[in-house]
């Protein structure tokens, strides 16, 4: 329960932070690109949360394979 919620505050926090990002950068353009800007960033700040955690899964499960790491454990 603790690492779900751990994850969805993660993409959350994420989020709020593209959200930010894309609203200023439209806000320079016009109110209607800020507000499109916000909700594009806040897709793609979603999306960035989702893809590292999948990715950091990624590279535990390689280094549990990896020859090279079983070395160094049994040093």
């Amino acid at each position: 329960m603790r690492e779900r919620l751990k994850q969805v505050l993660l993409r959350a926090r994420y989020a709020a932070m593209g959200a930010a990002i894309g609203a200023a950068i439209g806000g320079l353009f016009s109110r209607n690109a800020a507000s499109t800007g916000g909700a594009i960033g806040g897709l793609v700040g979603a999306t960035v949360a989702d893809t590292r955690g999948t990715l950091e899964g990624v590279f535990e499960d390689l280094q549990e394979h990896d020859p090279r790491s079983q070395d160094s454990e049994r040093e």
